[in-house]
């Protein structure tokens, strides 16, 4: 069963009762999701592209012309509709490729606080397995595979993985994903998440990452992005 919670930046989550888990830091949801997926994910990537050119020259610079994302949990997506907000404002058309193989109900999305903005709900209600375009930066393609089942059709500049932790979903987490989640970056690509475990580092450099180890979000002690 799922449980909306409040967490400290007074942003809503959920908690999953069956594996004893909320979907974000209860210490800020929304905080937690700009910090690991935006500062430390987009705006890292553009930073490399965007020294010598304006954030709005990256669309239009040949091989960038738009940025593809893979997002490993969509969860309650917060991650969408934020990247969403950060497409518009800093006017860089992203593609947005979420897998959630358990989508959470629209009616229990409805009680959530967030549901009251427009783009967040829209993000919802846009269909499963197809895409949906917003406008002139954003468009959206939700898939209720398993990363493991996914076929991949085009290459990534980000991936944010955002499942449940190692210890909740192992599965998830496995070398084999990993490697999947490398090959499908193109070259010079990122993989950010809020985990820094041990076996997991591991993983990511035995499949070929370049392992970074970053301060972790709301003084969480470590996060990780690697580069491909």
């Amino acid at each position: 069963m799922l449980k909306i919670i409040r967490t400290e930046d007074g942003s809503q989550s959920l908690y999953d009762e069956e594996l004893n888990e909320t979907y974000h830091s209860t210490k800020g949801a929304r905080a937690e999701s700009e910090y690991v997926f935006l500062k430390m994910g987009l705006d890292f990537f553009c930073q490399q592209y965007t020294d010598e050119l304006p954030p709005q020259s990256l669309r239009q610079s040949g091989s960038r012309q738009q940025i593809r994302v893979l997002e490993v949990g969509f969860g309650t997506g917060l991650n969408a509709w934020l990247t969403w907000q950060w497409a518009e404002k800093n006017r860089i058309s992203i593609h947005f490729y979420t897998l959630e193989p358990f989508p959470i109900s629209l009616d229990l999305v409805k009680q959530m606080d967030l549901a009251a903005d427009r783009q967040f709900l829209a993000v919802h209600e846009a269909s499963w397995n197809k895409q949906t375009h917003f406008g002139d930066y954003f468009s959206l393609y939700k898939s209720t595979n398993k990363l493991e089942e996914a076929v991949f059709d085009t290459t990534f500049d980000c991936v944010f993985f955002d499942a449940f932790a190692p210890s909740k979903q192992p599965e998830v987490w496995s070398l084999e994903n990993l490697q999947k989640c490398h090959d499908a970056l193109q070259s010079g690509g990122i993989l950010t998440t809020y985990c820094a475990q041990g076996q997991f580092k591991r993983n990511l450099a035995a499949v070929g990452f370049e392992v970074e180890v970053l301060p972790g979000a709301l003084g969480k002690k470590e996060m990780v992005r690697g580069g491909s």
